[in-house]
């Protein structure tokens, strides 16, 4: 783990939240070299995703909307095959679409504590409830990969940082609201879906981050569940 120093202080577990943007940094949505002709094992279902025929059958066309859906969410390799990693984003984005505006259906994410930040693992959601009533949200978010998984349970707001930066990178991690050892909400220039996420941060768009930041205050409740997948 790093630090990050803060008006003299030393913070330890600043490496959990500077990685992600580090990570985002080489993953820019580039044109692949060559377009795979090979048929991948979820070819009808990312066919139909994309809103192409659905015969099962790599064409040209299907190949060019596939590589530019890995190129858009930075999914490698980008040749256009529909393999696991490539479904596995669609996959997720469905699931997503299909919770609603009810995404604490399951009643999981309490009721019991006021306004609140609930983020969830397995469909890789947040939002912000008071009580039972939705404040904001869901929207999608990036949180740990395998190995630097976003540690559940409740936690609170310890610390915000609008314009924080790292010390230890010189990398912006703007609206930044610290909830748990140096894992926090933050904005990063990457999709949410870009695989295979952040080093224990929630990472968040910046429109999504900054109405956090505006809805939610040091003290505030923060409650993470589930599993991300491939964790």
């Amino acid at each position: 783990m790093g630090d990050m120093r803060r008006r003299g202080a030393v913070v330890v577990g600043a490496t959990a939240l500077v990685a992600p943007l580090v990570v985002g940094l080489g993953t820019a949505p580039a044109q692949a070299a060559s377009c795979t002709t090979s048929v991948g094992p979820h070819q009808k279902q990312v066919e139909k995703f994309l809103g192409r025929p659905v015969d099962g059958k790599q064409s040209s066309a299907d190949c060019k909307a596939i590589q530019k859906f890995q190129n858009k969410h930075g999914i490698r390799p980008n040749i256009g095959y529909a393999g696991s990693v490539t479904w596995g984003v669609m996959d997720l984005m469905n699931k997503q679409k299909a919770v609603g505006k009810k995404p604490n259906k399951d009643g999981k994410c309490p009721v019991n504590k006021g306004r609140i930040a609930c983020v969830n693992l397995t469909l890789q959601i947040s939002w912000i409830q008071d009580g039972s009533r939705l404040v904001y949200g869901p929207v999608p978010v990036r949180t740990g990969r395998n190995g630097y998984e976003t540690r559940t349970g409740l936690k609170k707001i310890y610390w915000r940082n609008i314009d924080h930066v790292s010390s230890i990178y010189d990398v912006p991690m703007p609206y930044a609201q610290f909830f748990d050892g140096g894992q926090a909400f933050h904005s990063v220039n990457v999709s949410m879906w870009n695989p295979p996420g952040s080093h224990g941060c929630t990472n968040m768009t910046k429109t999504d981050a900054k109405k956090y930041w505006s809805l939610l205050k040091k003290g505030d409740d923060v409650y993470v569940y589930g599993r991300k997948p491939g964790t």
